[in-house]
């Protein structure tokens, strides 16, 4: 019989294996660095095996071994399949029908979660919609292990797991001091951008359109003076009004109603390869009637912006 390994042990290991970095792993996850430390510690000695291999000239830099690349993937699984079943229980609890989890990213256009809010399905009267914010990667590993039944999701990976159907093309945009040389201009371009300290989302938000904005920047001769790692809008125009740098972000259409009396103005960039589909997502296996209906209720909103129907030919069997 296996040792008993606690839930917190399974998500320190996660966070760890995300940061890399003990300071920052925890961090995030509220604890001290000594205790993450024991915890890890704990976890290896117990199963006689090592998860990460620590830098000796730098202690709080980590790597994942082999083995702790194959625990991490199946700890992420099982951690899923925990929380499903709690939700599950609790649906049959409540005594719901029918019960919906579809995840967004925390900076997704509100326009896109009402519109799934006001989808109603004649087959399904007592439909109930569970919202999800995550970051990109996480709502579509959710996705994958049936956590999730849909999730919207900018730039997602290619993956035979998934089926990616595009609704809404997603720009980038520059937020600006108003004091900025460029703030008075229509569009922003990188260049214009060279010289400041720049504040992007972190890469384990958005991981395709942060390593694209760094990939344009290298094609356009520019070193990118990275200053601060954001998870949301707010806080970009926030430290953007503090002088702290320029930001780089994708935009929900209220951002330039936070910038408004922050002292910053938000710029559309026009570098076209930073542009990117925002697609509604589901595993590429389901076959469930009620998931794949709503997918196309909701796409039909959208269908002057998508790509040609052939695409929904994926749903159109369900």
């Amino acid at each position: 019989m296996f040792p008993t390994v606690e839930v917190r042990h399974l998500h320190a290991v996660i966070v760890l294996a995300e940061e890399l970095n003990f300071t920052r792993a925890s961090h995030r996850l509220n604890i001290t660095q000594s205790t993450l430390s024991k915890q890890i510690s704990e976890l290896e000695e117990r199963h006689r095996f090592q998860l990460f291999t620590r830098d000796n000239r730098r202690v709080v830099r980590v790597e994942l071994t082999d083995a702790g690349r194959v625990f991490v993937e199946e700890a992420r699984s099982l951690l899923l399949h925990i929380e499903r079943a709690f939700h599950l229980a609790r649906v049959a609890h409540d005594g719901a029908d029918s019960v919906l989890a579809i995840g967004h990213s925390p900076d997704a256009d509100q326009a896109w979660v009402s519109a799934i809010l006001a989808i109603r399905l004649p087959l399904y009267p007592k439909l109930r919609v569970r919202l999800m914010s995550q970051f990109s990667i996480e709502s579509v590993r959710s996705v994958m292990a049936g956590e999730l039944n849909l999730a919207l999701v900018t730039a997602p990976p290619d993956d035979p797991q998934i089926t990616a159907v595009p609704f809404a093309l997603t720009a980038l945009y520059a937020v600006l001091p108003k004091t900025h040389p460029a703030a008075q201009k229509e569009n922003c371009l990188l260049q214009d951008l060279a010289s400041d300290e720049w504040i992007l989302l972190a890469r384990r938000v958005h991981p395709v359109v942060h390593d694209a904005i760094m990939d344009a920047a290298r094609r356009e001769g520019i070193p990118p003076k990275h200053a601060h790692d954001i998870i949301t809008a707010q806080q970009a125009v926030h430290l953007v009004s503090e002088q702290v740098g320029v930001a780089i972000l994708t935009t929900p259409t209220t951002l330039d109603i936070r910038a408004e009396g922050e002292g910053v103005v938000v710029k559309p960039l026009s570098d076209t390869s930073l542009c990117f589909q925002t697609c509604v997502i589901m595993r590429a296996d389901d076959d469930s009637r009620l998931a794949n209906e709503f997918a196309r209720c909701f796409l039909r909103r959208y269908a002057p912006q998508r790509q040609p129907p052939k695409q929904m030919e994926l749903w159109s069997s369900a």
